[in-house]
């Protein structure tokens, strides 16, 4: 019962693995933006101390322009410790008479300089208002210190941005890689370990075939011998999941009729199944044994959608050279177009009881293995659903294949 608990607890973070994304998005943004609301914090205050030191150099301009007397040391410890803001002092006919931390080009000649000071001054126009004294108006600009940290943060957060995506990508990566193993290595050990008792039930049936109470009890000993066959065949799925399967040229329809009829007697009688091929030769590249378990899981989750009263009709379809659809349409319920992709989800089931991996496991094997794909083409609530597999028509339709071929179909 606890590990039942854990399992469930475990479904349900994958099944709100959506919201979950959503709210580490949003943390992630509630913290980007704290950082950019700070930075402009600080931004802002250095932008007022830059300007508090260029009004004090006005200032020290202006003092010096009348008292020569302290001139030396307005020059060393106030004009001078300016070395970062760009600063330029024109006086009242636009001339420039003065220009601190202005960088010029390599061997720039007066006229380059004067034409660089110009595009600087109009900079510094349209950047902040000068500050004005009696005999000048001193331009300036943020330093290249106060201008870099106004962008750091977005820097910050972009390199951020391309780890996490890498990092991301990696790890998804990993994780997918891990479930795979996990995945082939159960489903391989459920192969093993349902080898002995079939053996042995197949030695039992040889046993009552050749006993005197054969003819009293055929029937149902011949059905005990089709669901014999019917494991040793889910057998060979499951030993076929994480290997290579053989994907050859198959009679679709063959092959879907075939696990229908397995299907008819096992199912509810007041379900009926229909399987309409507009010829009976159309032929698809697939492995016949795995294909049947993707037909059975999505009809048993129609049996289960229609709460097994309603139709199943089953169209082959042969769209193109290229490619063979598949239509499975059910009677029940329906679905409202948001739960379209979610129904392939592990663990999403609408029953009391079930695990959510039936359609999980058909889109593994026609999309792993057939390299086809699988997807709700359309449903209705209270009206039905019908399910789409597109599967190659040849060989070299799976080596040259494109999702985009059939995606507008």
């Amino acid at each position: 019962m606890k590990n039942r608990l854990q399992d469930i607890a475990t479904l349900d973070l994958y099944t709100n693995k959506n919201k979950i994304k959503w709210l580490i998005f949003t943390c992630s943004v509630i913290i980007s933006f704290g950082s950019i609301y700070y930075t402009n914090l600080l931004v802002e205050e250095l932008k007022e101390r830059e300007k508090r030191q260029i009004e004090l150099l006005a200032k020290a301009l202006e003092y010096a322009s009348i008292n020569a007397d302290n001139l030396t040391f307005i020059n060393q410890e106030i004009i001078q410790q300016n070395t970062s803001i760009p600063v330029i002092v024109i006086d009242a006919e636009e001339n420039i008479i003065d220009y601190r931390n202005i960088k010029f080009k390599n061997k720039a000649t007066e006229q380059d300089k004067e034409r660089t000071l110009r595009r600087e001054l109009e900079a510094m126009m349209a950047a902040y208002d000068p500050i004005i004294t009696e005999e000048a108006k001193v331009y300036y600009r943020n330093s290249v210190l106060l201008t870099s940290l106004r962008f750091y943060p977005y820097v910050q957060l972009s390199v951020i941005l391309v780890f996490g995506v890498l990092a991301y990508a990696v790890f998804n990566q990993s994780k997918v890689a891990e479930q795979n193993r996990v995945w082939a290595g159960l489903t391989k050990e459920t192969a093993h370990q349902l080898g002995t008792p079939i053996a042995s039930l197949m030695a039992w049936i040889d046993y009552l075939r050749n006993s005197p109470v054969w003819e009293e009890n055929k029937e149902v000993i011949q059905e005990m011998d089709k669901d014999v066959v019917k494991l040793r065949m889910v057998t060979e799925r499951f030993s076929s999941i994480g290997s290579t399967p053989s994907i050859q040229s198959e009679n679709v329809f063959s092959v879907v009729d075939e696990a229908i009829s397995y299907l008819r007697p096992r199912i509810s009688s007041k379900v009926e199944m229909k399987v309409n091929g507009y010829s009976n030769d159309i032929e698809a590249m697939l492995n016949r044994s795995l294909f049947e378990w993707v037909i059975e899981n999505i009809c048993k989750n129609a049996v289960d959608a229609m709460k097994g009263q309603g139709v199943i009709s089953i169209d082959i379809i042969k769209e193109s050279e290229k490619f063979v659809f598949v239509d499975i349409t059910d009677t029940g319920k329906g679905m409202e177009k948001g739960f379209f992709k979610k129904v392939f989800n592990p663990g999403f089931t609408t029953r009391q009881r079930g695990w959510g991996l039936g359609l999980t496991l058909a889109k593994r094997i026609i999309e792993g293995y057939h390299r086809g794909k699988v997807f709700v083409k359309s449903s209705e609530v209270g009206v039905g659903t019908t399910f789409r597999i597109v599967l190659h028509g040849s060989k070299e339709g799976i080596s040259g294949f494109k999702r985009e071929d059939f995606l507008h179909q």
